[in-house]
């Protein structure tokens, strides 16, 4: 007789165990150094925090250093520069951003939302004036004080804009501006496609953004030029405003937008 009695799947398992180690990796992603730290943050387990933490070792996802725990590792770094290479906007974006890095002679950069995070910096091509911008490709800054966040979320709308200031403002990243101040200014940038940082997040340096928008004509990016204020009073903010508006339809077209 044919024993036709199913076989129980192995793929729940597989799946657990890949979950679980993707914990792992975003618990020492979170700061986690000790096994642990690793398994009260992720409730694993001790002894299955330490046996999956192990393994990532051996394929390069995780790195491990006597008294000093782990940290992400070189393999990690690897796919982050293949996602960043292969991004549909940041590889149609690039040539467009170094353009307008050449025009205005400023730091300029490429951002996108990052879920309830703030917004995440997708790109940056330094400018030629002898000033150091503290950003780097990867890192994080809040939406309600840079001239990138702002942008990304013209079209949300007051009660929604509203929302994320008040979420940043408990977290004291909302800038110096005030909740009423801070609603007037962004409806005078959906108004008109672009927005400013007047050292809001970082005291001398100002920026201009505008959104970059898909086939759809929802906003999947911004791009800013970014300066200090010894160079960039509000004329020359007034004068920015075109050269940034113009490259984020560039940008915006090569990915579908209409013209």
């Amino acid at each position: 007789m044919t024993d036709t009695t199913t076989k129980p799947s192995a793929k729940p398992l597989a799946s657990q165990t890949l979950f679980r180690g993707l914990d792992i990796v975003s618990a020492v992603a979170d700061g986690c150094r000790t096994v642990r730290e690793i398994s009260e943050r992720t409730g694993i387990t001790f002894s299955t925090t330490h046996r999956l933490a192990s393994a990532l070792v051996q394929i390069r996802y995780l790195h491990f250093e006597p008294r000093k725990g782990y940290r992400l590792g070189s393999r990690l770094v690897e796919l982050g520069f293949l996602a960043y290479r292969e991004s549909p906007v940041t590889v149609t974006a690039r040539p467009f951003l170094e353009a307008l890095a050449a025009e205005t002679q400023d730091t300029v950069h490429l951002a996108a939302l990052d879920d309830d995070e703030g917004i995440i910096y997708l790109d940056k091509v330094g400018g030629k004036r002898p000033i150091e911008v503290n950003t780097r490709i990867g890192g994080r800054k809040p939406v309600c004080s840079t001239s990138v966040g702002k942008a990304l979320i013209l079209d949300e709308g007051r009660q929604a804009w509203k929302k994320r200031y008040e979420q940043e403002a408990a977290k004291g990243q909302a800038g110096r501006l005030s909740l009423d101040d801070w609603l007037a200014a962004m409806a005078i940038y959906a108004a008109h496609g672009y927005t400013y940082d007047m050292a809001e997040n970082v005291a001398g340096i100002r920026c201009v953004g505008a959104p970059v928008r898909d086939a759809s004509g929802d906003i999947v990016a911004s791009i800013s030029v970014t300066s200090t204020d010894a160079y960039t009073d509000e004329a020359r903010m007034q004068e920015v405003i075109p050269l940034v508006q113009k490259v984020a339809r560039q940008i915006s077209q090569q990915l579908g937008a209409a013209g």
